[in-house]
């Protein structure tokens, strides 16, 4: 209800403990009285942030004060003890939100006016919680006392699920955003209405909306983003009208009316690009085959996640690539039967995964199709963003040696399985985890995640990321092997040497080391995790002002979150290409014993 300990008070936890606790126990018919009483206690505390807030910022008198100091690790942070601890706490969190106002160059009256503005659309959220909102925030924090993954999703954030796995809306086809009370369109979904309208842009703001062509249109300002997607997405061939704000290179307002479609989510598919490199006077094509998810509709038949990468390798086959790069830096996982079946298609047949339950029964999951799609090289990006489903993929890969891990120095360790059930009537599903998986070799990527073989810098290796920081997080353990000595019964594959390793470390940290970009990244974390304790506003002001000043030098503008992203991940994809390069050299001047011949 209040993970970062930001308003509600020590006293207000002690007396809301046990009442929750007898809340959840009940059977039969709940009583609601408990679950009112948080929402009157939120709206309570809300409302006396805004008050002082609307006290300081609203004086003649204010001034940045950059001597305060903030926990920025809600970790470390205590409940609030009384309200001379509350006052003093939301002063240093209000000089740090408006020094991030001035830093998006605001005058210091606008950036006050804009802050009391939030307070205000805070409340409001707080006000318009339903009881179903309620139910769902008291069940998910009993559910997650339990372990981290087990939660309860509402109508709502089932359909959002749904999504997620199929690739698939019935909307207008834009990706929207919510800043200071406006719907942002952040960006335009290649095929859908929005797009094919040409007539909205990127940071466009949504203002109103309207059903058919001539319902009224219902002003949206300061409206929870949630509740404007629900009102602009709707049944493919159904008309929606909304009014835009654009405020470049004029303002001006306009209404668009656009008829809904169906809108593939081709950005979060599989997806394939190449590199070239030379190496020992070879010209050498390299494919980088990322996989956000592993995804599929619930009969497989319009997505499969399996099936995208199957097809992709067949294309990579035609444009005759030496070798593959299989992307899972960015993937949080998905289906577990999509993942095994992915396995299968780097190896002949064989155990992929085995899960045991609370009852320590141990069940394995297998791939048994003996063909193998690609027999060449392959190395596996990973990062501390690597979770479930991705850990066994690249797990069982490293431990039938079929393919060299390079990224972070382990994956995330999200070792848990979870049950997915529908709730009746439509009420929503629970997700209920049920115990660990465990990959080939025996060990659980509970906690300890696949470590990789060639590591290199990642921002994301910071020291709070990954399932081991989480609170009530299961114990890692380990059962015997269960590696199939079949999965490369036609020896059509080379197995990865220990020596190979070695030789694409030592090659891999010779550039590493002279990069300057991954000097910056080992900068970066470091700075990141020192802000791990207190620190003063004026120590932050100096770093991000720094750091704008280095942008301005650069030139570098305003891009979208996904370019930056891009930008970002740009030095890994870099050194797994050459990885890749440099595991085709190897094999290439010095063939391995038990290696195939080329056929």
């Amino acid at each position: 209800i209040d993970p970062g300990k930001n308003f509600l008070w020590q006293s207000d936890v002690s007396s809301l403990e046990p009442k929750i606790r007898a809340f959840l126990k009940q059977e039969g018919r709940f009583e609601c009285a408990v679950v009112e009483g948080v929402k009157d206690l939120l709206v309570k505390r809300t409302k006396e942030q805004l008050e002082y807030a609307r006290t300081v910022l609203n004086s003649d008198s204010f001034q940045l004060d950059e001597s305060v100091e903030i926990q920025l690790d809600p970790e470390k942070r205590t409940w609030i003890q009384d309200a001379d601890d509350a006052r003093k706490r939301q002063f240093a969190h209000i000089q740090f939100q408006v020094s991030n106002y001035l830093l998006t160059d605001l005058k210091l009256p606008e950036a006050r006016k804009q802050l009391i503005h939030r307070y205000e659309l805070n409340l409001k959220r707080v006000e318009e919680l339903s009881k179903s909102d309620m139910y769902s925030y008291v069940v998910n924090a009993f559910a997650s006392a339990l372990d981290p993954h087990s939660d309860y999703l509402s109508p709502e954030d089932t359909e959002d699920f749904r999504i997620d796995m199929s690739l698939s809306l019935e909307g207008i086809g834009a990706s929207l955003s919510s800043d200071d009370g406006f719907t942002v369109i952040q960006e335009l979904i290649p095929g859908g209405a929005a797009a094919r309208s040409k007539l909205l842009e990127p940071k466009d703001k949504i203002i109103a909306v309207g059903q058919g062509e001539a319902g009224a249109l219902e002003n949206v300002i300061d409206m929870n983003l949630r509740d404007v997607v629900r009102k602009i997405r709707g049944k493919a061939g159904s008309k929606v009208r909304i009014r835009i704000l654009r405020e470049k290179p004029e303002s001006q307002r306009f209404d668009v009316t656009l008829v809904r479609s169906k809108v593939k989510l081709e950005d979060k598919a599989a997806n394939v690009e190449y590199s070239t490199r030379t190496v020992g006077g070879k010209r050498l094509t390299l494919a980088r085959l990322e996989l956000p998810a592993f995804y599929g509709d619930p009969t497989r038949r319009e997505r499969s996640s399996y099936r995208d990468v199957a097809n992709a390798i067949q294309e990579i086959k035609k444009r005759k690539a030496d070798g593959i790069v299989l992307d899972l830096s960015q993937n949080g996982g998905g289906l577990l039967e999509e993942a095994v079946r992915i396995v299968g298609l780097f190896i002949n047949k064989g155990n992929v995964v085995a899960t045991k339950d609370a009852r320590k029964e141990v069940q394995a999951l297998d791939d048994d199709d003996p063909l193998v799609q690609w027999e060449g090289p392959l190395v596996v990006l990973t990062s501390r963003l690597s979770a479930s489903a991705s850990e066994i993929v690249a797990g069982a890969l490293q431990d039938y040696k079929r393919a060299v891990l390079v990224g972070s120095d382990h994956t995330y360790g999200k070792g848990s399985v979870q049950a997915v059930l529908p709730l009746q009537n439509d009420l929503g599903i629970l997700k209920v985890t049920t115990g660990l998986f465990y990959i080939p070799g025996g060990r659980s990527t509970q906690h300890r995640g696949v470590a990789s073989d060639v590591v290199i810098p990642s921002i994301f290796a910071a020291e709070d990321v990954g399932e081991k920081y989480l609170d009530h997080s299961l114990n890692p353990d380990a059962i015997p092997a269960f590696l199939s000595p079949e999965a490369n019964s036609t020896g059509s594959w080379a197995p990865v040497t220990e020596t190979e390793v070695e030789r694409l470390r030592q090659q891999s940290k010779v550039r590493v080391t002279a990069s300057k970009e991954f000097q910056e990244i080992e900068k970066e974390l470091k700075e990141l995790n020192e802000r791990r304790g207190p620190m003063k506003l004026s120590e932050l002001r100096k770093k991000d002002q720094e750091q704008k000043a280095k942008d301005k030098k650069k030139g570098k503008k305003e891009k979208p979150p996904k370019e930056l992203a891009k930008e970002r991940h740009a030095p890994h994809r870099t050194e797994a290409f050459q990885v890749l390069a440099d595991l085709i050299q190897l094999r290439t001047s010095t063939p391995l014993a038990g290696a195939p011949r080329p056929r």
